[in-house]
């Protein structure tokens, strides 16, 4: 017998307040950094680490990085061996599965001993969208939970592997990991998509920047709000939140105009969605993902891969 409990982690606040409501039983660490964008080092809550990170939130959204309570969170996990079990609540997007390999990574780290599940969300039976963890009804969350899956010594080398190469200067070392057989269902998909956050070597637009002006081309866009929002809904395997997308339609507005009522595409918009032109000098990329800078890359379509920036 043991009276040891069960650790969750869970992606955000949002989740956090369910399984409360939920009463589902152990202790919860709230897992509330966004380390997709910006900076890091692989030891994570070092002061390398906090430096780095606080630097990037005070340059880039003019935020407090001590405001989060991150760090202080993870205090919970230095007392590791009164837990039973840890278990993961993250869900399919690139902006969980970031957070999911270095919350693994950081669990080796301090020398985890019981086993990790993991809970994540995405395709629903019978449902169109894929789903995040907090909009799932109270009998799919329980069934989730219930149907949690235990990581295998080969998911959680390929966690920490995917994370040191994060934290390296070389991402196109994550693309044999798309491949590699493993528990964590949308690991590939995220992958695939994070490669695609550099330039394209044609138009010097990533993925989500070039299909945001081709949401302008399309529908009838109103107003700079107006596309977060058709953002927040097309992005696919991204799972940014409106901070990040509001910050991207801003350094957008090369290649748009506006009129009280509507956003359209102007001369440099056109260009770009066409290929005619290569923007990388106006888009200013000089912006980083882990370790890598975004400026060091280009991204080559046609064999899914890096190429060096010279």
């Amino acid at each position: 017998m043991t009276d040891k409990t069960p650790l969750h982690i869970t992606n955000g606040s949002s989740l956090t307040s369910y399984l409360q409501k939920l009463d589902i039983k152990g202790d919860i660490i709230t897992w509330t950094e966004m380390l997709c964008e910006g900076p890091t080092t692989k030891d994570i809550g070092s002061d390398a680490f906090s430096k780095a990170r606080t630097t990037f939130f005070k340059e880039t959204y003019d935020a407090d990085y001590n405001d989060s309570g991150f760090i202080k969170e993870l205090d919970k996990l230095d007392e590791l061996e009164s837990y039973s079990e840890v278990i993961l609540w993250f869900e399919y997007d690139l902006f969980c599965h970031i957070n999911l390999i270095a919350a693994i990574s950081l669990l080796k780290r301090k020398k985890v001993r019981g086993p990790i599940y993991l809970v994540c969300s995405g395709r629903i039976d019978d449902e169109k969208d894929l789903k995040g963890l907090s909009e799932l009804t109270e009998s799919q969350l329980r069934a989730h939970y219930k149907a949690k899956m235990e990581l295998s010594v080969d998911d959680i080398a390929l966690a920490q592997k995917a994370w040191d190469i994060y934290c390296g200067d070389d991402h196109n070392l994550l693309k044999p990991l798309i491949v590699r057989p493993s528990n964590f269902k949308y690991l590939s998909n995220c992958l695939k998509a994070h490669l695609r956050r550099f330039p394209d070597v044609r138009s010097g637009l990533n993925t989500l920047e070039y299909n945001t002006l081709k949401l302008i081309r399309e529908h009838a866009v109103k107003s700079r709000h107006h596309l977060v929002g058709y953002t927040l809904h097309y992005q696919g395997y991204y799972g940014f939140g409106d901070v990040q997308l509001k910050r991207m339609v801003d350094r957008l507005a090369f290649f748009y105009d506006e009129s009280d009522d509507a956003l359209t595409l102007n001369r440099n918009g056109h260009l770009a969605l066409e290929h005619q032109k290569n923007f990388l000098t106006e888009l200013q990329t000089d912006f980083y993902f882990g370790g890598t800078n975004k400026a060091d890359f280009l991204y080559l379509k046609k064999e899914n891969k890096l190429i060096k920036q010279v």
